[in-house]
């Protein structure tokens, strides 16, 4: 039986969404106040023998450094690596000047971290009607208020856009139009496919399917049934139909906050002392955003990179310091026999009263100083 393609409309306007990403923000960050760092292997965390990189600078990315890699691993790539610890105030505030350039042109901006953000564009509050012109302005803003780079990608849909930023990195931009799209979605590559993880991609390729050309035939019934919930995904993706709103109002799933130690922890006490910093950390940001949630989730790493994650929820919000402590203090109890010693420990609240479509971990994984 041969399946009739569903065609879905488009909008009435086509959008007009530009993807901008930072390069190598952290890094390039740390590079660009610190005239020594420039030119050189830098990565953001860590340290030479524990904890792992938050970022690399595309001089260590050359030697195959990548974001959270171990620091070892790192170092073992690249023997004159230069680690640098980082500070995520620092990073906020530059993003949100970058951040305040975006809102000059739309109102439509969905961040979807520090250092990237999708924008809407379809009707700009200033600037010239183009939107590739306009992400050619937003870059040049950036470069000449922060001194960083981006990179950007302009289509009518944000997968496009996603996918484009990432095509002339760094300091580049990749323009795709609704006429070039079928032939760049066909040669794409599914293992590219934003959203498509590693198991995913690798499943899809054991059964024949590499590229979007091998997808595109399939009816959006038939990728339902053969690949369940994701086939949806992937059949909107490989048509062009990501009619996927830019979302100004997107909040998050979670607030956490994670650290890799120096040394290991093996005492009740110790763990519980950095219990209490990281809890500190995130009730902070709950209560500045008066966004508070029902999940504690306790995370620890052994010394053999074992994750041992334990949550507990309650029928209502956690709305005091000293809840979220003592919640964190026990689920630590609770799994100290089968978890004596960490490497690290990370804290986080979900099931949050404004929760939306997606999450990032707000407060980065850095080693903390003993």
């Amino acid at each position: 039986m041969k399946w009739k393609r569903k065609k879905r409309p488009h909008p009435t306007k086509e959008r007009k969404i530009i993807h901008i990403d930072m390069d190598a923000f952290f890094a390039s960050v740390e590079q660009r106040d610190d005239p020594e760092l420039r030119g050189k292997p830098v990565a953001v965390g860590g340290s030479k023998m524990r904890g792992v990189v938050a970022a690399a600078s595309y001089e260590a990315r050359v030697f195959g450094v990548r974001s959270a890699m171990p620091s070892v691993t790192a170092k073992r790539l690249c023997p004159h690596l230069i680690f640098v610890r980082g500070s995520f105030d620092k990073y906020r505030t530059v993003s949100e000047q970058i951040r305040d350039i975006f809102r000059s042109y739309t109102d439509l901006v969905e961040p979807l971290s520090l250092d990237e953000a999708y924008l809407d564009v379809t009707e700009p509050k200033r600037g010239p009607a183009s939107a590739t012109l306009i992400a050619k302005a937003i870059r040049q803003e950036i470069l000449e208020k922060t001194q960083l780079t981006a990179s950007a990608g302009v289509s009518f849909n944000k997968f496009l856009a996603k996918v484009a930023s990432d095509i002339n990195k760094p300091n580049g931009m990749k323009v795709i139009t609704r006429e070039e799209a079928p032939a760049f979605l066909a040669a794409l590559p599914v293992k590219d496919f934003h959203g498509v993880g590693k198991v995913t991609a690798a499943r899809l390729e054991k059964m024949g399917f590499r590229t979007g050309a091998d997808l595109m035939p399939l009816t959006e019934l038939e990728m339902a049934l053969r690949f369940g919930k994701m086939g949806r995904r992937l059949y909107s993706i490989v048509n062009a139909l990501d009619d996927r709103p830019v979302n100004p109002t997107r909040n998050r799933k979670s607030v956490g906050a994670e650290r890799t130690f120096s040394e290991n922890l093996d005492t009740r006490h110790a763990m519980r002392e950095k219990l209490a910093f990281l809890a500190e950390k995130v009730f902070s940001y709950l209560k500045e955003n008066n966004n508070f949630g029902r999940t504690v989730t306790l995370k620890m790493k052994s010394p053999e990179f074992v994750i041992h994650s334990r949550s507990r929820s309650f029928a209502g919000e956690i709305r005091s310091l000293a809840t979220l402590r003592e919640t964190a203090y026990a689920l630590l109890d609770e799994n100290l026999e089968e978890v004596p010693i960490v490497r690290l420990l990370g804290l986080s609240v979900s099931n949050l009263e404004r929760e939306g479509i997606g999450g990032v971990q707000l407060l980065l994984p850095f080693e903390e100083e003993e």
